[in-house]
């Protein structure tokens, strides 16, 4: 039987995905050899750098890298840019910044020290937490609600266990918990000790000094 040249096209279409699949996760891995004490800052790529959430997001990250934390991130703009600044002048640990190739906003920032470009957002999102103790979340857009909800799918179901994650600004997030509660929990999608998953804090200290006892 002769394959059609639709047919020939599909296939090597596959091969490739295939292919860019299997070093988004393995190529990224290879980052991650020798290091751990990983910490995962998500967040607004939009936001510019004298924004007070950048600012308290690179102050965190170069707490935590002078005590020995590898600070990981999209990579990209915003938050992500900000904890890689931080994490980078602390000059302690590592840098890190799993980037993605997107039409727009998207490019590796100039602090990082180890960094990888995805083909996927699938590969990606597991990647920024596999390595990871805790993750902090700052206020951000679509992609920081779509990387939020994923981590807290991978804690409930167990298929990342140990990692805390805080939600950084009561204001920003509180609606969002008054539905998942007042909805969620409500109609009986999901439990209330579920919500024990995210930890909601404006103390930054707080934050600091707790991600710090999981290293101890």
């Amino acid at each position: 039987m002769v394959e059609c040249s639709e047919e020939i096209i599909e296939k090597n279409k596959i091969a490739s995905n295939f292919n860019e699949i299997a070093s988004d996760f393995n190529d990224s891995e290879k980052i991650f050899k020798d290091i751990n004490n990983c910490v995962t800052f998500f967040g607004s790529a939009r936001i510019q750098q004298d924004n007070k959430f950048c600012k308290i997001a690179e102050k965190l990250a170069f707490n935590l890298n002078k005590k020995g934390v590898n600070i990981v991130t999209g990579g990209g703009g915003g938050i992500m840019e900000a904890a890689n600044r931080g994490a980078y002048n602390a000059n302690t640990a590592e840098s890190i910044g799993l980037n993605i190739i997107i039409p727009v906003e998207q490019k590796l920032n100039l602090y990082t020290t180890r960094s990888h470009t995805f083909n996927y957002f699938f590969s990606r999102k597991y990647m920024l937490v596999k390595h990871s103790s805790s993750c902090v979340v700052f206020p951000g857009g679509y992609g920081t609600l779509d990387e939020l909800f994923e981590i807290i799918i991978l804690v409930q179901t167990k298929k990342i266990e140990k990692l805390k994650i805080y939600l950084y600004d009561t204001e920003f997030w509180k609606n969002m918990l008054i539905f998942l509660e007042g909805t969620l929990v409500k109609e009986n999608m999901i439990s209330l000790d579920e919500l024990d998953i995210l930890t909601l804090s404006d103390d930054i200290e707080f934050i600091e000094k707790d991600i710090l006892k999981l290293f101890n």
